[in-house]
């Protein structure tokens, strides 16, 4: 039994029956998908369209379907030859043969899986294959919830239970029934709806998403006020890595502490290299020394080497001689993205920023650190960390909402990741009539680890790996050659970070959020070809 909000991701199955036309296969395809193209299929014989013949096994990527006024639909395809050519064709929908479905790396969730009455009738293998490798048939078991009006509970029970149901609409008119309404269905509510008095009919279903003091009080028949429904511009906060217990803390725009950029670490050119793409003039110091090795193009760097990230290049790494060249006091050096190293970020940047600001004048991830505390929380749970990093900012649907017996004291519901049921009553607001309390919202709520990474599955399910460095030739008689070698120090004071300004946290949304581009393409008529 899985839920419908499930966060896997699933990848169909190809179908082992082939297709008689190029319109019964396309006819198949989720409607409503913007992942239903491209796919890609071949034929089992050889297919001649025109002057151009392809052989059999032939794969063909459908990128998009043709359609012309009193003219037959036709489907645009790409075909990928040797060396990387590539050419299209297009193909009329009626065009008959024996085709078979090729392996895709479509991915689906599995509410877009149940959303689709063509996807439903397919199978399906996880793209984890570690949880099962064997094709699953994925079909909805779907239960029905009805209120009685005697009571306030929710009553399901199974769809396939035969009953015999009668209408009583006529008999029943002055029977009142309440309405049981999920947070989502809260949030669409209009807004002469807030602010009212709601009950909770059943619990909150993801408990272990949030760690905060106003959760566990979010229990059956107790009364909360929902003031007002919004948008909130928000951030996610963690700690350090290195903490036994990391933490991580969701942090309204409003928050009124100060933030001191803190120099960030890298554990590889890799990272530099997907850093830089944020900030352009990247400079970090070395802090370990590394060795030479000519044979795998990995440069000398001693500690205090000061780098600034220049561009990134496709080309043949030297394997003999100097890996740079000399400026007076600068030298180039070339560094694989695969090489590991150990950096630290130079700023020279001691201002103090609203939360506000940051989000106006650099990229995320940013390391901060909290120098002045908000004065408007009782306890700031963000000060005393010696550093934090904001990882990334969302605009979440929120309720903001109290207890009846605290409603002063505000707390933001973000509606797309706690499900419970409440229904509005018609219990007073507990303040006089126009004169509702000076609100003090809480600003700052603390997330469990399950929180963090449901929210990287939804946001970088696809981010690249980084580079494998090459694989050594383990039949070479003499062992590779290791040589110390230091360079000067560029002692030359370096300017601040000049990092490229980004729209305001309240403009960044999951959907933003992409993985760094792939480095330029390689270099035409080269013989081998390495990352650096």
């Amino acid at each position: 039994m899985t839920f419908l909000f499930f966060s896997g991701l699933f990848r169909v199955v190809p179908e082992e029956m082939p297709y008689s036309t190029v319109e019964e296969m396309v006819s198949m395809r989720p409607v409503g998908l913007d992942s239903s193209l491209p796919f890609t299929f071949s034929s089992h014989s050889k297919m001649t369209i025109g002057n151009l013949a392809l052989g059999a096994g032939t794969a063909l990527t459908v990128l998009s379907v043709e359609k012309h006024k009193d003219q037959e639909d036709q489907v645009r395809c790409l075909i990928r030859g040797q060396q990387e050519a590539s050419a299209e064709v297009c193909i009329p929908v009626s065009f008959r043969g024996e085709f078979y479905e090729c392996e895709s790396e479509e991915r689906f969730t599995l509410r877009e899986i149940m959303s689709s009455s063509s996807l439903r009738s397919r199978r399906f293998r996880f793209v984890n294959a570690t949880k099962c490798d064997r094709p699953l048939m994925l079909s909805p078991v779907y239960h029905v919830q009805a209120v009685m009006n005697l009571r306030k509970n929710v009553v399901k029970f199974p769809s396939s239970l035969e009953v015999d149901v009668v209408d009583v609409t006529e008999l029943c008119k002055d029977v009142h029934f309440i309405v049981p309404l999920s947070l989502s269905e809260v949030h669409s509510e209009p807004n002469k709806s807030f602010p009212g008095v709601v009950e909770i009919i059943e619990d909150p279903e993801t408990r272990s998403l949030f760690k905060c003091s106003w959760l566990p009080e979010l229990r059956k028949n107790e009364h909360l006020i929902f003031h007002k429904k919004g948008t909130s511009p928000m951030i996610l906060l963690s700690t350090l890595k290195s903490r036994k217990t990391p933490q991580y803390f969701l942090v309204s725009q409003q928050y009124g502490g100060r933030f001191r950029r803190r120099p960030r670490e890298f554990n590889s050119v890799y990272e530099l290299y997907v850093a830089s793409i944020h900030a352009p003039g990247l400079k970090v110091s070395v802090t370990r020394n590394c060795e030479e090795v000519e044979e795998e193009g990995l440069p000398a760097l001693s500690v205090g080497e000061q780098l600034e990230v220049v561009r990134c290049d496709r080309m043949v790494l030297p394997c003999e001689g100097k890996a740079g060249q000399k400026e007076d006091e600068k030298e180039e050096i070339i560094m694989p993205l695969y090489m590991e190293g150990h950096f630290v970020e130079v700023l020279s940047d001691n201002r103090k920023y609203k939360l506000s600001d940051l989000g106006k004048e650099f990229s995320l991830p940013l390391d901060v650190k909290v120098v002045g505390r908000d004065t408007e929380l009782e306890k700031d749970p963000l000060y005393g960390f010696s550093c934090l990093r904001i990882e990334a900012a969302m605009l979440e649907p929120t309720i903001q909402a109290s207890f009846v017996h605290k409603p002063e004291y505000c707390f933001e519901i973000p509606t797309q990741w706690l499900s419970m049921s409440v229904y509005f009553t018609t219990d007073p607001l507990p303040w006089p009539k126009d004169q509702p309390p000076t609100c003090q919202v809480e600003r700052v709520t603390e997330v469990a680890d399950t929180f963090f990474y449901e929210f990287r599955k939804r946001g970088n399910s696809d981010a690249e790996p980084p580079p494998r460095p090459p694989k050594r030739n383990m039949s070479f008689s003499a062992p590779p050659k290791k040589t110390k070698k230091s360079k000067k120090a560029n002692k030359s004071k370096h300017q601040g970070d000049k990092s490229v300004p980004t729209k305001q946290f309240s403009d960044l949304t999951l959907n933003n959020k992409k993985r760094p581009p792939a480095p330029p393409p390689p270099v035409k008529n080269s013989q081998s070809h390495q990352d650096h």
